[in-house]
């Protein structure tokens, strides 16, 4: 009756075989491509250093200007304006300034990142519904997998530095962006694409003049997700090398620091409500726009 208590498993020296099989075999792979896969990353990691080398070396009074620019240009708000001002002048009040600045820098890359690469993929997913299931269940496993498993194959090839840590933390943001560019395009009403057919549009045309601009609100949404995971990535991250608010955490964790990890992980808070209120109020003004032109 063994078997009726103790769920039947693999044979211990078979399974202890096949993970060391597995994991020799991902060695190999890794000594074998390791550099060829270094080298076709090179020019993101050049990316990230120029990204972070503007924000650290261009004067504190031109980011926020450009911040609070960018900010009002995306939501016409002086409130929300007002909110990224006292946040900014916040962290640079408590010596969080360059860290702060690492971070943003991570955060732009990874969400361009997950934008030039999930955008197309949504895509395809929403013009083929054998492409959406067969990437549906592989978001479905992105999604759940636990983050700190993404950092044991990026390490294994690539190493400790910026580059692992920003792939670990593209391939944890990216499924909201992929999943909302599916759903925006596919919930363009069909009266408006049958508008398009009788008008002559081809389907590049129907694709960039008539979905892409009508589903805009629901990426912009796919974009807020995309960039709070990425926040939510970064202290993970911080564990193979990413420079930024994350490491200062990590520090307080290993040392009991309160103060230094509640300094920090508020920064954090207060970066990701910049920026979730931004993109959020872009995607209001998207959609309104969208409501008095097509409604």
């Amino acid at each position: 009756m063994d078997w009726f208590f103790k769920f039947p498993h693999m044979n211990d020296d078979s399974l202890r075989n096949l993970k060391k099989a597995i994991d020799e075999g991902f060695r190999g792979f890794t000594r074998a491509y390791g550099d060829m896969i270094e080298g076709f990353f090179y020019p993101l990691q050049q990316f990230l250093i120029y990204a972070e080398r503007f924000m650290l070396k261009t004067p504190w009074p031109v980011i926020t200007v450009i911040i609070l620019a960018i900010a009002f240009a995306a939501t016409r708000n002086l409130r929300i304006v007002g909110g990224c001002l006292a946040t900014l002048l916040l962290i640079g009040y408590f010596d969080m300034w360059d860290d702060t600045m690492r971070t943003i820098s991570m955060i732009f890359v990874c969400t361009v990142m997950s934008i030039a690469i999930g955008l197309p993929i949504g895509i395809l997913m929403s013009r083929s519904d054998r492409i959406q299931r067969t990437v549906s269940p592989i978001l479905d496993v992105m999604q759940t997998m636990p983050s700190f498993v993404y950092l044991i194959p990026v390490v294994m090839l690539l190493g400790i530095g910026k580059v692992p840590g920003l792939i670990a933390v593209v391939i944890y943001a990216i499924p909201p962006m992929i999943r909302l560019t599916d759903l925006g395009i596919r919930l363009v009403d069909r009266d408006v694409l049958e508008a398009a057919d009788a008008f002559g549009a081809d389907g590049k045309q129907k694709l960039f003049k008539v979905q892409l601009p009508l589903a805009l609100p629901t990426i912009m949404a796919g974009i807020n997700q995309t960039i709070m995971m990425a926040l939510a990535m970064v202290v993970i991250a911080s564990m193979i090398g990413v420079q930024g608010l994350g490491q200062p955490v990590l520090k307080a964790i290993a040392n009991q620091y309160f103060t230094l990890g509640i300094f920090n992980g508020l920064a954090i808070v207060g970066i990701a409500i910049m920026f979730d209120r931004v993109s959020q109020a872009y995607g209001k003004r998207l959609q309104k726009h969208r409501e008095v032109v097509h409604g």
